[in-house]
């Protein structure tokens, strides 16, 4: 008769299992998979010998083919970026033997094994793409065995079979091309109960594809890139990964610095000049970097005055920079702006201040290590884009967000501001708002609940379609509005 070894080894699968998490975006969704591979039992050739000298045979020889190609199918859910559940189908394959008896003739058997399993699978993720994983779970599988003797073997039951619930194990790793579809290698261990009691273990080696509903077409890397239209007020420049169909070019970090004038005075004042040392050590740490610096007035005095004003503020700051920290002249470019683009009201003393001022947009770099944190206003963006309609965080973004965690982490004292934005789809402007300030709260608790920053450093902003990063007329713009910012803020 057949048998399969009964082995029970699964502490491979539970170390696995007990191993710490690495951060790994993956959000909760639906998923089918297929798998192809190999299968194989050990069959135990002592128990047919012994079951065939129980009826009087003494076996002069056995031969084994113990394994087949296997395959299995199956579907699961992603509750989070560590636990999913599968439920499949499987086929394990045929296996048989051939033993040849004195008295002269043979017993042949051969059993064919397939059934359902449903599974709880850990992962342990190593990078947003690869991945391990362990699986534990039950099967309920068909053993149909199959029994022919010749000559002087003669058998009573030639096709039994037995059906019985069982347990499950293996591991694997997984390598995900896009985030929607990746690669799986597997190695697992099915426990099997044959139509004559006997219970023993098959292994299966298998690789397959998974597919992953809801999720983005493709991972895309950033690249700094320089800032192109500098607004009038601290500018967070919006990075979001190619929406489809028209890439976008990203940008990750960019630095923003404040510089404000007495009336009808281009002069930099000494505490400015020690602000201004924030722009020198971070240009100087990237020296990719570029600069644009914006000069801006009140409403005092004619237009042609002001124009004239703010472009000697711009040229002063320029100077200074290139002067002090050996800025290199192509990667400054001053522009003066007048009374054209106003930060507060200049109907109050209050307002005139603030508007008569220098932005400092810096282009982006692509990390912060290093950046010592400086007592002057500096804000720092990281720019998250979402689907259409869509508050979900997207699974290319937990690097990122890690990386703000750190910062944040090392620089105690930096607060952020987390604030949503959308494009034009939204049926009305109260639901653009909601699902603007949806997104942002989820930024919020995605940074407090995976890398525990203090919520009390964290605030929360929705401000719908009213602030437009982009034209709304093409996917592009649209992809571009459907935006979060993270501005990080530290004062003097």
């Amino acid at each position: 008769m057949k048998a399969v070894s009964l082995s029970s080894r699964l502490g491979l699968a539970t170390l696995l299992l007990a191993a710490g998490p690495f951060a790994l975006a993956q959000d909760s969704g639906w998923y089918l998979g297929a798998n192809l591979g190999q299968s194989k039992a050990t069959i135990d050739d002592p128990k047919i010998i012994s079951g065939l000298a129980a009826g009087g045979y003494s076996t002069t020889s056995i031969k084994d083919n113990d394994r087949d190609t296997a395959f299995k199918i199956y579907g699961g859910y992603q509750f989070n970026r560590f636990f999913s559940f599968e439920a499949g189908y499987f086929k394990l394959g045929k296996f048989d033997f051939l033993a040849t008896t004195v008295p002269a003739g043979t017993l042949a058997g051969a059993t064919r094994i397939e059934g359902g399993n449903f599974d709880g699978v850990l992962s342990i993720p190593f990078t947003p793409k690869f991945s391990a994983f362990g699986r534990l779970g039950i099967t309920r599988a068909q053993a149909e065995d199959t029994f022919a003797g010749t000559g002087a073997v003669n058998v009573l039951n030639p096709n039994p079979s037995r059906t019985a619930w069982n347990p499950k194990a293996g591991v694997g790793l997984q390598y995900l091309f896009t985030p929607a579809v990746g690669l799986r290698v597997e190695a697992e261990r099915f426990r099997i109960s044959d139509s004559v009691a006997r219970r023993g273990d098959i292994d299966m080696l298998s690789a397959g594809l998974v597919v992953r509903f809801g999720r983005t077409a493709r991972y895309v890397a950033p690249e700094p890139a320089p800032v192109v239209a500098p607004a009038p007020e601290p500018v967070a420049v919006v990075v979001a990964p190619e929406p489809a169909p028209a890439p976008v070019k990203t940008q990750i970090y960019c630095s923003v610095l404040d510089l404000q004038f007495s009336v009808d005075n281009a002069e930099i004042s000494a505490d400015d000049k020690e602000n201004l040392k924030v722009v020198g050590v971070f240009m100087t740490k990237y020296p990719e970097t570029t600069a644009v610096i914006e000069g801006h007035t009140d409403n005092v005095g004619t237009p042609e005055h002001n124009l004239k004003l703010s472009q000697q503020r711009a040229d002063s700051v320029v100077n200074y920079l290139q002067k002090e920290f050996a800025i290199a002249p192509s990667r400054l470019k001053a522009v003066g702006y007048g009374i054209d683009k106003p930060l507060a009201d200049n109907a109050t003393e209050e307002g005139k201040r603030q508007n008569r001022r220098i932005n400092a947009v810096i282009s982006c770099a692509s990390d912060l290590e290093g950046l010592t944190v400086m007592p002057a206003r500096v804000t720092m963006a990281l720019a998250i884009d979402f689907d259409t309609k869509s508050a979900a965080v997207q699974p290319q973004y937990d690097n990122d967000l890690a990386k703000i965690a750190k910062f944040m982490k090392a620089n105690p004292s930096v607060t952020a501001v987390v604030e949503g934005h959308t494009g034009n789809l939204q049926t009305t402007p109260e639901l653009a708002m909601a699902i603007s300030l949806e997104r942002a709260k989820n930024v919020v608790t995605y940074l407090a609940d995976h890398f525990a920053i203090d919520r009390s450093r964290l605030t929360a902003q929705g401000f719908g379609k009213t602030q437009r990063f982009a034209y709304n007329d093409t996917a592009e713009g649209r992809q571009e509005n459907r935006r979060v910012n993270i501005i990080f803020t530290y004062a003097k």
